[in-house]
Protein backbone atom coordinates (compact mmCIF):
# COMPACT_ATOMS: atom_id res chain seq x y z
CA UNK A 1 0.00 0.00 0.00
CA UNK A 2 1.50 3.54 -0.97
CA UNK A 3 4.95 1.82 -1.58
CA UNK A 4 6.14 4.46 -4.17
CA UNK A 5 5.56 7.11 -1.58
CA UNK A 6 8.77 6.14 0.08
CA UNK A 7 11.86 7.08 -1.73
CA UNK A 8 13.93 4.33 0.85
CA UNK A 9 11.77 1.25 -0.77
CA UNK A 10 13.47 1.85 -4.03
CA UNK A 11 16.11 0.40 -2.39
CA UNK A 12 16.57 -3.69 -2.35
CA UNK A 13 15.48 -4.01 1.03
CA UNK A 14 12.36 -5.49 2.79
CA UNK A 15 12.13 -3.35 6.25
CA UNK A 16 10.00 -4.75 8.98
CA UNK A 17 11.66 -3.05 11.74
CA UNK A 18 8.97 -0.40 11.85
CA UNK A 19 8.13 -0.36 15.97
CA UNK A 20 11.85 1.02 15.96
CA UNK A 21 10.88 3.68 13.75
CA UNK A 22 9.03 4.30 10.36
CA UNK A 23 9.90 5.52 6.44
CA UNK A 24 9.50 8.31 5.72
CA UNK A 25 7.34 9.08 2.75
CA UNK A 26 8.14 11.93 -0.30
CA UNK A 27 6.13 14.28 1.14
CA UNK A 28 7.46 14.62 4.38
CA UNK A 29 10.57 14.35 3.05
CA UNK A 30 10.01 17.45 0.60
CA UNK A 31 8.39 19.68 3.64
CA UNK A 32 11.60 19.71 5.56
CA UNK A 33 13.77 21.03 2.84
CA UNK A 34 11.00 23.24 2.35
CA UNK A 35 11.12 24.79 5.37
CA UNK A 36 15.49 25.11 4.99
CA UNK A 37 15.21 26.37 1.61
CA UNK A 38 12.69 28.86 1.80
CA UNK A 39 11.98 30.24 4.96
CA UNK A 40 14.29 28.27 7.85
CA UNK A 41 14.24 31.53 10.10
CA UNK A 42 13.19 30.54 14.21
CA UNK A 43 9.77 30.25 15.24
CA UNK A 44 7.77 32.69 18.05
CA UNK A 45 11.03 35.31 17.37
CA UNK A 46 11.01 37.56 14.15
CA UNK A 47 9.19 40.74 13.11
CA UNK A 48 9.95 39.63 9.51
CA UNK A 49 7.50 37.85 6.94
CA UNK A 50 9.18 34.35 6.48
CA UNK A 51 9.31 34.62 10.49
CA UNK A 52 5.76 34.83 10.11
CA UNK A 53 5.47 32.04 7.61
CA UNK A 54 7.67 29.78 10.28
CA UNK A 55 4.94 30.52 13.08
CA UNK A 56 2.38 29.95 10.81
CA UNK A 57 3.42 26.92 10.26
CA UNK A 58 4.47 25.69 13.18
CA UNK A 59 1.38 26.37 14.86
CA UNK A 60 -0.75 24.64 11.95
CA UNK A 61 0.66 21.71 13.16
CA UNK A 62 -0.60 21.96 16.85
CA UNK A 63 -3.81 22.11 15.18
CA UNK A 64 -3.57 19.25 13.18
CA UNK A 65 -2.34 16.81 15.95
CA UNK A 66 -5.23 18.35 18.15
CA UNK A 67 -7.60 17.25 15.37
CA UNK A 68 -6.35 13.92 14.74
CA UNK A 69 -6.29 13.09 18.38
CA UNK A 70 -9.44 15.09 19.41
CA UNK A 71 -8.02 16.65 22.23
CA UNK A 72 -10.28 19.79 23.61
CA UNK A 73 -8.14 22.29 23.40
CA UNK A 74 -5.15 23.78 21.49
CA UNK A 75 -3.12 24.55 24.93
CA UNK A 76 -3.13 20.61 25.26
CA UNK A 77 -0.80 19.69 23.09
CA UNK A 78 2.99 20.54 23.84
CA UNK A 79 5.73 19.69 21.37
CA UNK A 80 8.53 17.67 22.85
CA UNK A 81 11.46 15.70 21.21
CA UNK A 82 9.62 12.28 21.77
CA UNK A 83 7.61 10.33 23.76
CA UNK A 84 11.00 9.68 26.10
CA UNK A 85 11.32 13.25 26.90
CA UNK A 86 7.23 13.26 26.77
CA UNK A 87 6.97 10.45 29.67
CA UNK A 88 9.69 11.95 31.55
CA UNK A 89 8.05 15.53 31.49
CA UNK A 90 4.79 13.59 33.39
CA UNK A 91 6.94 11.94 35.75
CA UNK A 92 9.13 14.64 36.99
CA UNK A 93 7.12 17.85 35.55
CA UNK A 94 3.73 16.37 37.15
CA UNK A 95 4.35 13.66 39.68
CA UNK A 96 7.27 14.46 41.43
CA UNK A 97 6.19 17.11 43.14
CA UNK A 98 2.72 15.62 43.85
CA UNK A 99 2.97 12.00 45.01
CA UNK A 100 4.48 11.13 48.77
CA UNK A 101 6.71 8.45 49.98
CA UNK A 102 4.40 5.05 49.93
CA UNK A 103 1.83 6.43 47.26
CA UNK A 104 1.64 3.84 44.30
CA UNK A 105 2.56 3.75 40.59
CA UNK A 106 1.56 0.80 38.60
CA UNK A 107 2.79 -0.72 35.56
CA UNK A 108 3.78 -3.93 33.93
CA UNK A 109 6.91 -5.67 33.22
CA UNK A 110 6.20 -5.10 29.79
CA UNK A 111 6.43 -1.14 29.61
CA UNK A 112 9.04 0.23 27.43
CA UNK A 113 12.23 1.64 29.16
CA UNK A 114 10.73 4.97 28.95
CA UNK A 115 7.72 4.02 30.70
CA UNK A 116 9.83 2.07 33.05
CA UNK A 117 12.95 4.19 34.13
CA UNK A 118 10.88 7.97 35.28
CA UNK A 119 8.75 5.74 37.62
CA UNK A 120 12.32 4.20 39.34
CA UNK A 121 13.44 7.11 39.37
CA UNK A 122 10.74 8.15 41.38
CA UNK A 123 10.85 5.84 43.67
CA UNK A 124 14.16 5.89 44.43
CA UNK A 125 14.11 9.82 44.88
CA UNK A 126 10.62 10.04 46.37
CA UNK A 127 10.39 6.80 48.05
CA UNK A 128 7.50 6.23 45.77
CA UNK A 129 6.62 2.73 45.26
CA UNK A 130 6.48 1.10 41.64
CA UNK A 131 4.33 -2.51 41.67
CA UNK A 132 3.39 -4.70 38.45
CA UNK A 133 -0.29 -5.50 37.02
CA UNK A 134 -0.05 -9.29 36.57
CA UNK A 135 -0.55 -9.93 32.68
CA UNK A 136 -2.56 -13.12 31.81
CA UNK A 137 -1.08 -16.01 30.15
CA UNK A 138 -0.86 -14.44 26.88
CA UNK A 139 0.95 -11.25 28.51
CA UNK A 140 -1.41 -9.15 28.16
CA UNK A 141 -3.35 -6.69 30.49
CA UNK A 142 -6.77 -6.91 31.12
CA UNK A 143 -9.01 -4.76 33.02
CA UNK A 144 -9.91 -7.29 36.10
CA UNK A 145 -5.96 -7.20 36.27
CA UNK A 146 -5.78 -4.14 37.02
CA UNK A 147 -8.61 -4.20 39.57
CA UNK A 148 -6.72 -6.77 41.39
CA UNK A 149 -3.70 -4.92 41.58
CA UNK A 150 -4.68 -1.47 42.81
CA UNK A 151 -4.57 -0.89 46.30
CA UNK A 152 -5.51 2.20 48.80
CA UNK A 153 -2.33 3.81 47.65
CA UNK A 154 -2.37 3.47 43.95
CA UNK A 155 -2.09 7.37 42.52
CA UNK A 156 -1.25 6.36 38.99
CA UNK A 157 -1.33 3.78 36.34
CA UNK A 158 0.73 3.96 33.74
CA UNK A 159 0.52 1.69 30.41
CA UNK A 160 1.58 1.76 26.43
CA UNK A 161 -1.64 1.33 24.77
CA UNK A 162 -0.01 -1.16 22.10
CA UNK A 163 3.33 -2.29 23.79
CA UNK A 164 6.37 -2.71 21.40
CA UNK A 165 7.20 -6.29 22.04
CA UNK A 166 3.96 -8.48 23.31
CA UNK A 167 1.89 -6.31 20.51
CA UNK A 168 -1.08 -6.12 22.92
CA UNK A 169 -3.92 -3.44 22.18
CA UNK A 170 -4.98 -2.03 26.17
CA UNK A 171 -8.42 -1.57 27.19
CA UNK A 172 -7.27 1.81 27.47
CA UNK A 173 -10.78 3.13 27.83
CA UNK A 174 -11.87 0.80 30.08
CA UNK A 175 -8.85 1.03 32.25
CA UNK A 176 -9.52 4.71 32.19
CA UNK A 177 -12.49 4.86 33.25
CA UNK A 178 -11.79 2.39 36.17
CA UNK A 179 -9.27 4.55 37.35
CA UNK A 180 -10.77 7.62 37.82
CA UNK A 181 -13.49 6.46 39.71
CA UNK A 182 -10.86 5.70 42.20
CA UNK A 183 -9.20 8.61 41.98
CA UNK A 184 -5.97 7.05 40.14
CA UNK A 185 -4.21 9.29 37.14
CA UNK A 186 -3.80 7.37 33.63
CA UNK A 187 -0.63 7.81 31.74
CA UNK A 188 -0.47 6.45 28.09
CA UNK A 189 2.50 5.71 26.56
CA UNK A 190 0.88 5.80 22.12
CA UNK A 191 4.54 5.31 20.81
CA UNK A 192 3.55 2.02 19.02
CA UNK A 193 0.25 2.60 18.80
CA UNK A 194 -0.60 6.35 17.46
CA UNK A 195 0.23 5.04 13.60
CA UNK A 196 -1.77 2.35 14.18
CA UNK A 197 -4.82 2.42 16.10
CA UNK A 198 -7.23 5.38 16.00
CA UNK A 199 -6.68 7.55 18.81
CA UNK A 200 -9.31 9.91 20.64
CA UNK A 201 -8.24 11.79 24.02
CA UNK A 202 -11.72 12.55 25.03
CA UNK A 203 -13.17 9.12 23.95
CA UNK A 204 -10.66 7.43 26.25
CA UNK A 205 -10.54 10.11 28.75
CA UNK A 206 -7.46 9.76 29.46
CA UNK A 207 -4.96 12.46 31.45
CA UNK A 208 -1.63 12.09 29.65
CA UNK A 209 -0.62 10.50 26.54
CA UNK A 210 2.87 10.40 24.68
CA UNK A 211 3.71 9.71 21.22
CA UNK A 212 6.73 10.05 18.79
CA UNK A 213 6.34 11.55 15.42
CA UNK A 214 9.18 9.26 14.14
CA UNK A 215 6.92 6.17 14.48
CA UNK A 216 3.98 8.03 12.62
CA UNK A 217 5.84 8.00 9.46
CA UNK A 218 7.11 11.63 10.47
CA UNK A 219 10.84 13.03 11.17
CA UNK A 220 12.65 12.25 14.43
CA UNK A 221 13.15 14.13 17.18
CA UNK A 222 9.65 15.47 17.49
CA UNK A 223 6.98 14.32 20.11
CA UNK A 224 3.82 15.13 21.95
CA UNK A 225 2.82 15.27 24.84
CA UNK A 226 -0.93 15.70 25.64
CA UNK A 227 -2.31 16.02 28.88
CA UNK A 228 -6.19 17.63 30.20
CA UNK A 229 -5.21 21.08 30.15
CA UNK A 230 -6.14 21.53 33.86
CA UNK A 231 -3.73 18.94 34.69
CA UNK A 232 -0.95 20.60 31.89
CA UNK A 233 -1.50 23.97 34.30
CA UNK A 234 0.68 21.90 37.23
CA UNK A 235 3.44 20.61 35.01
CA UNK A 236 6.57 22.57 36.26
CA UNK A 237 8.74 22.92 33.15
CA UNK A 238 12.13 20.76 33.23
CA UNK A 239 14.02 23.55 30.83
CA UNK A 240 13.86 26.91 31.60
CA UNK A 241 15.38 29.76 29.18
CA UNK A 242 14.74 31.38 26.26
CA UNK A 243 10.47 31.23 24.89
CA UNK A 244 9.22 30.50 28.06
CA UNK A 245 9.57 33.12 29.99
CA UNK A 246 7.00 36.62 30.28
CA UNK A 247 9.72 38.10 31.99
CA UNK A 248 12.67 38.14 34.79
CA UNK A 249 14.60 40.58 36.94
CA UNK A 250 16.22 39.01 39.32
CA UNK A 251 15.99 34.86 40.92
CA UNK A 252 12.73 36.17 43.04
CA UNK A 253 10.98 38.26 39.99
CA UNK A 254 10.51 35.10 37.41
CA UNK A 255 6.98 34.79 35.39
CA UNK A 256 6.49 31.85 32.73
CA UNK A 257 4.17 32.29 29.91
CA UNK A 258 1.16 30.27 29.36
CA UNK A 259 0.47 26.91 28.03
CA UNK A 260 1.98 25.40 25.99
CA UNK A 261 4.97 28.21 24.96
CA UNK A 262 5.85 27.47 29.58
CA UNK A 263 6.27 24.11 28.52
CA UNK A 264 8.94 24.29 25.26
CA UNK A 265 11.16 26.22 25.91
CA UNK A 266 14.72 26.83 23.73
CA UNK A 267 14.69 26.39 20.09
CA UNK A 268 12.60 23.27 19.26
CA UNK A 269 12.98 20.82 16.17
CA UNK A 270 11.19 23.31 13.90
CA UNK A 271 12.02 21.77 10.70
CA UNK A 272 10.51 18.35 12.10
CA UNK A 273 7.53 20.26 13.62
CA UNK A 274 6.54 21.90 10.44
CA UNK A 275 7.15 18.28 8.44
CA UNK A 276 5.10 15.86 11.30
CA UNK A 277 1.94 17.94 9.77
CA UNK A 278 2.33 16.86 6.59
CA UNK A 279 2.83 13.10 7.98
CA UNK A 280 -0.18 13.53 10.22
CA UNK A 281 -1.95 14.71 6.57
CA UNK A 282 -0.64 12.07 4.85
CA UNK A 283 -1.64 9.23 7.31
CA UNK A 284 -5.57 10.98 7.43
CA UNK A 285 -5.58 10.86 3.64
CA UNK A 286 -4.91 6.96 3.63
CA UNK A 287 -6.86 6.58 6.70
CA UNK A 288 -5.79 5.20 10.33
CA UNK A 289 -8.42 2.54 9.95
CA UNK A 290 -7.47 1.17 6.70
CA UNK A 291 -4.29 0.90 7.99
CA UNK A 292 -5.16 -0.93 10.81
CA UNK A 293 -7.39 -3.41 9.01
CA UNK A 294 -4.55 -3.98 6.41
CA UNK A 295 -1.92 -4.75 9.17
CA UNK A 296 -4.25 -7.19 10.81
CA UNK A 297 -4.67 -8.94 7.57
CA UNK A 298 -0.78 -8.79 7.21
CA UNK A 299 0.18 -10.54 10.32
CA UNK A 300 -2.47 -12.84 10.13
CA UNK A 301 -0.61 -14.13 6.81
CA UNK A 302 2.93 -14.08 8.71
CA UNK A 303 1.48 -15.85 11.77
CA UNK A 304 0.10 -18.58 9.55
CA UNK A 305 3.66 -18.74 7.79
CA UNK A 306 5.43 -18.62 10.95
CA UNK A 307 3.23 -21.32 12.50
CA UNK A 308 4.22 -24.14 9.86
CA UNK A 309 8.04 -24.05 10.50
CA UNK A 310 8.34 -26.29 13.35
CA UNK A 311 12.10 -24.70 14.99
CA UNK A 312 9.78 -21.41 15.54
CA UNK A 313 8.55 -20.14 18.87
CA UNK A 314 6.62 -17.32 18.50
CA UNK A 315 6.04 -15.32 21.76
CA UNK A 316 2.26 -13.37 20.65
CA UNK A 317 0.49 -15.45 18.50
CA UNK A 318 -2.91 -13.98 19.74
CA UNK A 319 -2.30 -9.98 19.78
CA UNK A 320 -4.40 -7.93 17.35
CA UNK A 321 -1.32 -5.26 16.52
CA UNK A 322 1.22 -5.72 13.47
CA UNK A 323 4.05 -7.04 16.34
CA UNK A 324 5.08 -10.62 15.86
CA UNK A 325 7.98 -11.22 18.33
CA UNK A 326 9.81 -14.93 18.21
CA UNK A 327 12.60 -17.15 17.88
CA UNK A 328 14.65 -19.83 15.90
CA UNK A 329 15.15 -22.52 18.42
CA UNK A 330 18.42 -23.10 19.38
CA UNK A 331 20.13 -20.17 17.96
CA UNK A 332 20.99 -16.23 19.33
CA UNK A 333 18.33 -14.05 17.74
CA UNK A 334 20.85 -11.21 16.87
CA UNK A 335 22.76 -14.23 14.86
CA UNK A 336 19.14 -14.32 13.13
CA UNK A 337 18.80 -11.29 12.12
CA UNK A 338 22.72 -10.77 10.71
CA UNK A 339 21.70 -13.77 8.64
CA UNK A 340 18.54 -11.92 7.37
CA UNK A 341 20.67 -8.54 7.06
CA UNK A 342 22.86 -10.70 4.58
CA UNK A 343 19.45 -10.64 2.55
CA UNK A 344 18.76 -7.15 3.08
CA UNK A 345 15.95 -8.18 5.27
CA UNK A 346 15.69 -5.44 8.22
CA UNK A 347 14.46 -7.12 11.49
CA UNK A 348 15.19 -6.15 15.22
CA UNK A 349 16.93 -8.30 17.45
CA UNK A 350 17.69 -8.12 21.51
CA UNK A 351 15.32 -6.90 24.83
CA UNK A 352 13.84 -3.95 22.84
CA UNK A 353 14.14 -1.97 25.39
CA UNK A 354 11.81 -4.29 27.61
CA UNK A 355 14.47 -5.74 30.23
CA UNK A 356 12.25 -6.69 32.79
CA UNK A 357 9.50 -8.59 30.88
CA UNK A 358 11.84 -11.66 30.02
CA UNK A 359 10.17 -12.34 34.47
CA UNK A 360 7.06 -12.70 32.50
CA UNK A 361 8.38 -14.21 29.49
CA UNK A 362 11.18 -16.57 30.36
CA UNK A 363 13.11 -15.43 27.54
CA UNK A 364 15.75 -12.66 27.68
CA UNK A 365 16.02 -11.99 23.85
CA UNK A 366 13.54 -12.00 20.76
CA UNK A 367 13.30 -11.09 17.08
CA UNK A 368 10.72 -8.66 16.21
CA UNK A 369 8.74 -8.28 13.02
CA UNK A 370 6.98 -5.32 13.04
CA UNK A 371 4.52 -4.20 10.26
CA UNK A 372 3.34 -1.03 8.31
CA UNK A 373 1.05 -0.28 5.49
CA UNK A 374 3.73 -0.17 3.00
CA UNK A 375 5.03 -3.97 3.61
CA UNK A 376 3.32 -6.49 1.53
CA UNK A 377 2.82 -10.34 1.56
CA UNK A 378 5.35 -11.00 -1.04
CA UNK A 379 7.77 -9.92 1.75
CA UNK A 380 6.35 -12.17 4.27
CA UNK A 381 6.84 -15.03 1.29
CA UNK A 382 10.74 -13.66 1.01
CA UNK A 383 11.11 -13.84 5.11
CA UNK A 384 9.32 -17.38 5.60
CA UNK A 385 11.63 -18.81 2.72
CA UNK A 386 14.94 -17.50 4.28
CA UNK A 387 13.89 -18.57 7.85
CA UNK A 388 12.38 -22.26 6.60
CA UNK A 389 15.80 -23.64 5.52
CA UNK A 390 17.72 -23.99 9.65
CA UNK A 391 20.59 -25.14 8.36
CA UNK A 392 21.37 -22.73 6.22
CA UNK A 393 21.10 -19.66 8.99
CA UNK A 394 23.60 -21.83 10.80
CA UNK A 395 26.27 -22.38 8.12
CA UNK A 396 25.72 -18.38 7.08
CA UNK A 397 26.37 -17.47 10.79
CA UNK A 398 29.43 -18.59 10.78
Amino acid sequence: MNREDFPMLNQDIIYFDNGATTLKPKCVIDKTVEYYEKYGANAHRGDYDISYKVDQEYENVRGLVKKFINAKYLEEIIFTAGSTESLNLVARGFFEPLLEVGDEVLITKSEHASNVLPWFYLANTKGVKVNYIPLDDNHYVTLENVKKAITPNTKVISLAYITNVIGDIRPIKEIAEFAHKNNIFLVVDGAQSIGHLKTDVQDLDVDFLTFSAHKMCGPTGVGVLYGKKELLENVEPLILGGGMNESFDNENEIYYKDLPTRLEAGTPNIAGVIAFGKAIEYLEAIGIDKIADYEKKLRKYLIDKLISIPFIDIINIESDSGIVSFNVTDIFSQDVAYYLNKYNVCVRAGNHCAKILKNEVGVKNTLRISLYFYNTYEEIDELIDLLSNKEKILEEML
